[in-house]
């Protein structure tokens, strides 16, 4: 298993989202096809056919709780 899907599988399984490096999940998720655009330190993701809009912003290289916008 590759260290992309191992970082989905930890996603998905809901482990501490605290423990995530913030490029490796902007990674995951452009090769999951979804659009980046960032705005200041804000890096947002959206894709067709997917309603909620992802809202991230990197802390000392990790992620923040993901916050879910519509």
């Amino acid at each position: 298993m590759g260290n992309n899907e191992k970082l989905y599988e930890h996603i998905m399984l809901r482990r501490s989202d605290a423990n995530v490096a913030f490029d490796r999940l902007c990674t995951l998720l452009d090769r999951l096809g979804f659009t980046e655009r960032i705005k200041g330190d804000h890096h947002i993701f959206t894709m067709e056919n997917v309603e909620e809009i992802l809202n991230l912003q990197p802390r000392d290289g990790r992620q923040n709780p993901i916050r879910l916008s519509r």
